[in-house]
């Protein structure tokens, strides 16, 4: 059966939502991942309320993959006091927000190296399972350079409901040193693929970059890896390309990865 093809909604191009989401369907995907705040430019771009963006993708055949919570947060997860509150009231927010509105999935970064965890963190990682596991949706932690905060939550909890999103440009940038995959294959809930050529070296489309992408998808076969192909690309080195052009693009990418990956034999 042929990988489902999913992209972050959010691209680039200032365009309005519902045309965001008809595009992303012509082109050929199946599905979002959609970013859960109003951060980054989408209000002044003209989204009021991000929540709206769920029933318009639905609108166009698209399914919710997953959502990301919001990153202003992250570093204080691990923290007592106030902050600390707060971040973990963001989460719970997403994640109640998930079981309303039937998304299965809240990606989640987690806090930088520099921020060793102890017990509060123990306490958080509790509260963030048994929260998933009360609501019915499952929390997938993303590698930024931080394995170790990604191992301290993935061995201090068991629940099926918290477990692993793969970044592979993340992974090859910052830790290439890391099987990611051979450690947490079997609890890979979400999957974030982008390249890492251009300025940035991030969030270019596949093949652009410096990525072995034989590698990646070859990898992903060997943990048993069915699910979505996921993009997480920005049009920030393609500004010549209309939306269009930039999208279908991207799908053709995902069905050289399709291939690579062994799916269409």
């Amino acid at each position: 059966m042929e990988q489902a093809a999913v992209i972050y909604d959010w691209f680039g191009y200032a365009l309005p939502l519902r045309e965001r989401y008809r595009l992303i369907r012509a082109a050929g995907f199946d599905g979002v991942m959609l970013w859960w705040s109003n951060d980054f430019g989408r209000g002044d771009a003209g989204w009021d309320n991000y929540r709206e963006a769920v029933g318009l993708a639905r609108s166009e055949g698209l399914r919710i993959e997953n959502i990301h919570a919001p990153v202003a947060p992250q570093h204080a997860l691990w923290e007592e006091g106030e902050a600390g509150e707060a971040a973990m009231a963001c989460y719970r927010g997403c994640m109640e927000d998930c079981a309303t509105y039937g998304i299965p999935t809240m990606v989640l970064h987690l806090p930088g190296c520099h921020r060793v965890p102890g017990a509060v963190a123990e306490e958080r990682v509790a509260e963030l399972a048994a929260c998933a596991e009360r609501l019915g949706v499952n929390v997938a932690v993303e590698n930024l350079g931080n394995a170790e905060n990604v191992a301290f939550v993935l061995s201090h909890t068991s629940s099926p409901r918290v477990g692993f999103c793969y970044d592979c440009c993340h992974h090859w940038n910052h830790e290439p040193e890391v099987d990611y995959l051979a450690r947490y294959g079997q609890r890979l809930l979400a999957l974030h693929l982008h390249d890492n050529g251009g300025p940035r070296r991030q969030h270019q489309l596949p093949f652009d970059g410096q990525i072995a992408w034989d590698e990646v998808m070859r990898s992903l076969s060997a943990v048993g890896y069915t699910g979505p192909l996921a993009l997480e690309p920005m049009n920030w080195d393609y500004t010549r390309m209309s939306p269009e052009e930039f999208l279908r693009t991207a799908y053709d990418r995902v069905c050289r990865l399709r291939v690579l990956g062994g799916a269409e034999k």
